[in-house]
């Protein structure tokens, strides 16, 4: 009972024991209050117990009970570092038990060898013990010894063997009640998914095991360990971090394990180094170090020195001692058995080559690149990371850059199995620097072209191919209906009286973890070879007119591969940590000058901006011809407002994260019908008017306040916003409008064919080329959503398949888990998960609200946040923010960027236009600048 339902277990022994019992029941009370503590409480307390409970089987003269008792001491002095203690306990239990009681002890010192990674001795117990066990018909404690089998066959990487036993184990839980071991072998079945490569499964399971636990009331250390382990092959090392220092703050709190607490340890040191926090690393794994060395652990102790050494490597301690230091933890490892082995010999090399040890940097290298041909990816990966950089002391351009190609294939292979898009930007940090040794080698030999090949091998790999959609999961829907409605909520209590209210607060957080949760756990497809980036291609689609500017980044210098004519060129500009520098101060002269009265910061802006210019460009801005520009900036730059730029201000120009993104983005057809959706959000201090002024002027399917979609007839007398005169719909109008009407062009209107029916041709809404003959055909009337009907799942219905879609909402960007970026809706806030259900997002789409265009850089060089969300989706065009804006200043702009829409331009022609129309002071430039077109429609 003490794992079935441990509480009442605990309650049933003191109880038993307030009843003065015999010396034998009071052996089993105290050995239950023993287990519980031992596995949930205070292990000062549970030695008490069990010492007490030794003694009075002791009394009872019965050894079956003596040596019962032994083991589980036995398993608590060596959770609580006394590890000579508890394996001389363990030597008393096996000589007192016999038949059954013996195989029970045998089980628990196999678990205890387990603990200590001492993996042929406790294989070597376990198969002594299951026969026995077997023959008794004794299901649970079979069930336990194969489910101890199979992991300590996983951790000497035998995940069939381990499949077998757990399947095995778990046949013969579905017979019993014992919730705590179903739990336990969930979470197994996890530690297997991960081992086989399985990330979203192994979260998922680990997920569900939490929830079986928490029922239970029972801790989840060793869980949290393993869940920790599964978000640093997933690339996320912070979150790991975190999770570890948070449960063994909790571990101490209780006076639990010190067992646990080493291990604990040692995962925030990997979590630390993987987070680029080598400090921290160090720190924990020193400690962590020592606590093994005590507890007579040296297959984890083992593990911790190299988490250690590449810690001291990282904080710029490499010399001679340290490579023989990782050489002997390398042949440690191999000796164990253990997968690390690679890693340490990975590391040897590294060091040495770094002291220009050529010889031994070799050798220590030829042993990692073994493991390229086996094993999980990310093992495969370590191993053609050696491969490559054996061939760059060979001098070999050519090795280098097929082992960095094979390595970066099976990434590609992996990231095709998470289904989540951020699991799929996290992971690519694993590739960086086999992309970055590639890059370095084609500078090298290879000339501009294949430095553009390599630049885009792992650019925005991400949005390569469309995310998983999340599934139509009933708990998902209902935690994401649950978390707008929670985050309106908090955002209403903020506003009203101007503090924050932690309990709203705290269960917004909660869903924000249950949604996150779910959607880790969604597959991906099938790999796939995809489209392989083809630099003639680009060249043929951008003629002698378009230019594409690529910026690579090596050894910390900005290069511009300058594309167009025929060619691809390359300049060598400044320092990228100069420009990111430089975009932070423009970013902060942008905020400032979205308010009236700081008319004096502009001219500073400017001065920033050809810095920026000199720093990201250099001598490229001279060649840059005089036709559109798409610039292809690293993930790092993303803030930059590019329009800022001198040789960039008067050009038609457009963003895109990578130059395949361009060209994926030039191939996508608008969708049929031309459907337009207008989409007004609450609390904008314009008030959104330059919707109610578009709904006016095209006569738009839906009047201010309400939603009609396209064809129903609103209300003829349907008042608009404050100050924008009144809606007539459809009908003829005269006020205003010289000579538009419902059915007829005017030619005095100044646009040929414009209609009083919608925005531009009926089957792409100004896709250019479109010209006035498609506007013969009668093109949809816009919906308008605004007020209540502005609610996210209508919204969504509506975004659908649009040809264009504008949306005037605040927007917030979070930094923390840029997925929950939002836009404010009637409702709450409409997410990017939201907009990852959508079967395809607006073919155009037009955000008039701040923060839109801002990112978080993941991985390698991949964005995540709500722009990046919708280009994989069948979204061409999509213009956005990314400062801080004043709402009056960009109705104008807006206004002035549909009407180049109408006449056929494309999104960022018409921004052009509409930055060269507005007003010339600070507020209208610095608008202006901070809208950028991404994309290609």
């Amino acid at each position: 009972m003490v794992f079935a339902a441990p509480n009442e277990a605990l309650a049933r022994a003191e109880e038993l024991l307030a009843a003065d019992p015999s010396p034998l029941h009071a052996s089993v009370a105290h050995q239950v209050i023993g287990i519980w503590q031992r596995d949930f409480g205070d292990t000062r307390l549970a030695l008490a117990h069990l010492r007490r409970a030794r003694d009075q089987a002791s009394r009872a003269d019965s050894p079956e009970r003596e040596a019962d008792v032994l083991a589980t001491l036995g398993v608590a002095l060596v959770h609580s570092g006394r590890t000579r203690e508890g394996l001389a306990a363990f030597e008393r239990g096996v000589a007192r038990g016999s038949g059954h009681t013996r195989a029970r002890v045998l089980f628990r010192r196999a678990y205890v060898w387990w603990v200590l990674g001492r993996h042929g001795e406790a294989l070597e117990d376990v198969r002594r013990a299951i026969p026995v066990l077997r023959q008794a018909d004794d299901v649970i404690w079979t069930a336990r010894a194969l489910t101890l089998r199979a992991t300590v066959h996983l951790a000497l990487g035998s995940v069939e063997r381990a499949d077998a036993d757990f399947s095995a184990a778990e046949r013969l839980w579905d017979t019993t009640g014992q919730e705590h071991d179903k739990a336990d072998a969930v979470e197994s079945r996890g530690l297997a998914a991960f081992r086989s490569g399985d990330v979203p499964a192994a979260l998922r399971l680990l997920d569900e095991a939490e929830e079986r636990y928490a029922k239970l009331g029972t801790p989840t250390f060793m869980l949290t360990i393993r869940r920790c382990e599964v978000l640093m092959a997933a690339g996320l090392a912070t979150e790991a971090l975190a999770e570890a220092d948070a449960a063994t703050a909790a571990l101490d709190g209780i006076g639990g394990q010190s067992t646990r607490r080493a291990e604990l340890l040692l995962v925030a040191a990997r979590a630390a180094r993987l987070a680029d926090e080598p400090r921290t690393s160090l720190a924990r794994a020193a400690l962590a170090v020592r606590l093994f060395a005590g507890q007579r652990r040296t297959w984890y102790e083992t593990h911790a020195r190299l988490v250690l050494l590449e810690a001291r490597v990282a904080t710029g301690r490499a010399s001679g001692r340290l490579v023989a230091d990782a050489a002997a933890v390398a042949e440690r490892l191999a000796a164990f058995g253990a997968p690390a082995a690679p890693e340490a010999s990975l590391l040897a090399g590294r060091i040495a080559l770094g002291l220009g040890w050529t010889a031994d940097a070799e050798r220590h290298l030829a042993v990692a690149a073994r493991s390229r041909h086996g094993g999980p990816p990310l093992a495969r990966m370590t191993g053609w990371a050696a491969q490559a950089l054996r061939a760059r002391a060979a001098g070999s351009a050519r090795g280098v850059l097929e082992a960095c190609r094979r390595g970066l294939d099976v990434l590609d292979d992996h990231r095709m199995t998470l289904g989540a898009s951020e699991l799929r930007a996290r992971a690519t940090a694993q590739g960086a620097e086999l992309a970055a040794l590639a890059q370095e080698a084609s500078l090298v030999s290879g000339g501009p072209r294949r430095l553009l090949v390599w630049s885009e091998r792992w650019r925005a790999t991400v949005l390569t191919a469309p995310p998983t959609r999340p599934p139509a999961d009933p708990a998902l829907l209902s935690g994401m209906t649950a978390f707008r409605e929670i985050a309106a909520r908090a955002e209403e209590a903020r506003t009203d009286g101007g503090r924050p209210v932690p309990a709203l607060e705290r269960e917004q957080r909660r869903l924000e973890r249950e949604i996150r949760s779910r959607t880790l756990h969604m597959r991906g497809g099938a790999p796939g070879d995809g489209d392989r980036f083809d630099v003639g291609r680009l060249l043929r689609r951008l003629g002698d007119d378009v230019r594409l500017v690529e910026l690579a980044v090596l050894d910390g210098r900005v290069q511009v591969l300058l594309c167009g004519q025929g060619r691809v060129r390359r300049f060598e500009a400044g320092l990228l940590a100069e420009a990111e520098r430089e975009a932070e101060h423009v970013q902060a002269g942008l905020r400032r000058l979205a308010h009236p009265g700081a008319e004096a910061r502009l001219p500073l802006v400017e001065a920033a901006g050809a810095r920026l210019q000199e720093l990201l460009l250099g001598p490229a801005a001279a060649h840059l011809g005089s036709g559109p520009v798409v610039v292809v900036p690293p993930g790092r730059l993303h803030r930059v407002p590019w329009a800022l730029l001198p040789a960039l201000r008067e050009r038609v120009l457009s963003v895109s994260p990578s130059a395949s993104s361009w060209l994926r983005a030039s191939d996508t057809a608008p969708p049929p019908g031309g459907r337009q959706v207008l989409v007004r959000g609450p609390g904008l201090a314009s008030g959104g008017a330059e919707v109610t002024e578009l709904a006016e002027r095209y006569g738009a399917a839906g009047a201010p306040g309400r939603a009609t979609p396209g064809g129903a007839t609103p209300d003829a007398t349907t008042p608009g916003a404050p100050g924008t005169g009144a809606y007539r719909g459809p009908v003829a109008r005269t006020e205003g409008t010289p000579g538009r009407t419902d059915e007829t062009p005017d030619p005095a209107d100044g646009t040929p064919g414009r209609t009083g029916r919608g925005f531009g041709p009926a089957d792409g809404y100004g896709v250019p080329g479109g010209g006035a003959g498609a506007l013969d055909r009668p093109v949809p009337r816009p919906s308008v959503l605004e007020g209540d009907a502005a609610r996210v799942p209508r919204v969504l219905r509506e975004l659908d398949g649009a040809a264009l879609a504008h949306i005037a909402a605040h927007g917030t960007f979070r930094a923390d888990s840029p997925l929950f970026s939002s836009l404010r809706m009637a409702d709450g806030p409409l997410i990017v998960h939201d907009l990852e259900r959508l079967d395809r997002s607006p073919y155009r789409i037009i955000l008039s609200c701040c923060d839109t265009a801002r990112f978080a850089s993941v991985g390698a060089d991949e964005l995540l946040g709500l722009v990046t969300a919708l280009l994989p989706l069948g979204t061409a065009g999509v213009v956005a923010c990314s400062a801080p804006v004043n709402d009056a200043a960009v109705v104008p702009l807006m206004l002035t960027l549909h009407k180049g829409l109408d006449a056929g331009l494309s999104l960022a022609e018409a921004l052009r236009d509409a930055r060269a129309a507005l007003p010339g002071d600070a507020v209208h430039q610095a608008t202006g600048w901070a809208f950028s077109a991404f994309g290609a429609a």
